[in-house]
This record gives C-alpha cells, structure tokens and sequence, in this order.
C-alpha cells in the first residue's frame, strides 16, 4: 500500500517515513504544500498522511483543492493536541480521519489501514476471497488454514490483488502501487512476483487477463 507523508518537519517526517515503511507501507515523503499537490495529481496513492502547517500551501488549502480537483484518496490529517478548530475544518473540507501529535505510529497504521479497506469497499479488517486469507495488520497469510510464507513486496501485490478483487489491474498500476520513489523497478518485476505468488499459493489464485492485467476474481478462483 503506497502512502503518500506531507511533513515539513525534517524529524518528524524522517520517523513518519520510515515508522510506516517498517509497518508495511511503501512511503513517500514530500515538505510543502506545492509537492504534495503535484504528488497527488501524478501519482497514485492509496492514503495521505497531511500536516496542515506547511509551507508554500498549507495542509487545509492542500486538502480543498486536492477535493476540487475530485481525488478520492483517503486523506487524514496530523493536527496539535489543543487545534479543536483544524480538526473541524479538515473534517469539514474533506479529510477521513485525522492523528493528533505526538504521533503514535502503532495508531497510524492502524488508522490508514482502515481507511484504506473502507477506500476499497473491504467490509472488515481481514481480506478473505474462498480459502485465501491475509490479515494487513499481522502481515500474516492462510490458504485453507495453511499458513503461506510471502516476501514483502509479494504480501503487499497480494494484498492490492485482494482489495481490488474482481477488478483488472495492470503491470503499470501494480508496479505504481508497490514502489515508492527512488525504488528500482525491474522491467519483469511484477511478472516474477505474481510467479512466486502462484507457486506459493495456487495457480488458481491470480488470473491473468491477456493485454489487459491481473485479477483475483470476486467470486473465487478460476
């Protein structure tokens, strides 16, 4: 799950940074206002984690506009403990949830991962498709009752094939969605990670759908 951190504080953001990458997020982080709407008009992401005092555009101003130009990313904002008031008017303006500093990075990642099943229409916090489960929070995999052993980068492509079911995705997205920047990209890399996923699990699970993507199909395996 890509999460874009909007933090102009260097420390701040360093620990948000890399709290949310160590729990299982792929993390990018920009400082102001201006990179963080251009981020989101380029790039896709499945949350944003937003301070709203920022410079070049604050977090509010970033929050009305990203909702004007309709991004439905889920947004939740970082807010001081007495700042009734910013909370208020970023629920107002558009913001799902919000995380009052100092933060507690167990908390955030809780918060964003429910945010993100409820983006995706999941109906509880454990992902199930037939005899497939994962579980965001325990990072953890079963195949009817099997427990299944994924390196990161195939917890993370399972769990986006999983939100998504019944929905094509394509290389581009996948590869979008599992990469933060800076993070080299093989040009097969999704082609080797689904392989070891059906090896793992079940030539069944993933379908592919020529010229078009991916898909673990809604209503079970084909």
């Amino acid at each position: 799950m890509r999460v874009l951190v909007v933090e102009d504080d260097p420390l701040l953001g360093d620990a948000l940074h890399a709290g949310l990458t160590q729990r299982g997020f792929d993390a990018d982080w920009v400082t102001d206002g201006g990179a963080a709407l251009l981020a989101l008009r380029t790039e896709p992401f499945s949350a944003v984690v937003l301070d709203v005092g920022l410079p070049v555009l604050d977090g509010l101003e970033v929050l009305r506009k990203a909702r004007a130009d309709k991004t439905t990313v889920p947004i939740l904002i970082l807010t001081a403990r007495d700042a009734v008031r910013e909370r208020v008017s970023g629920l107002d303006r558009g913001a799902d949830d919000y995380v009052v500093k100092p933060v507690d990075l167990d908390e955030l990642a809780a918060r964003l991962r429910a945010l993100i099943r409820r983006s995706s229409g999941a109906p509880g916090p454990v992902l199930r498709v037939d005899g497939l489960v994962l579980d965001p929070s325990a990072r953890s995999v079963t195949l009817d009752g099997r427990p299944v052993q994924l390196q990161a980068k195939e917890f993370t492509l399972l769990q986006e094939l999983m939100l998504n079911a019944g929905r094509v995705l394509s290389r581009e997205q996948l590869e979008q969605r599992l990469y933060a920047w800076g993070e080299e990209v093989e040009s097969n890399a999704i082609e080797v990670h689904i392989h070891h996923l059906r090896r793992k699990l079940s030539t069944e699970v993933i379908t592919t759908v020529r010229g078009a993507g991916y898909v673990i199909p809604k209503a079970g395996y084909e």
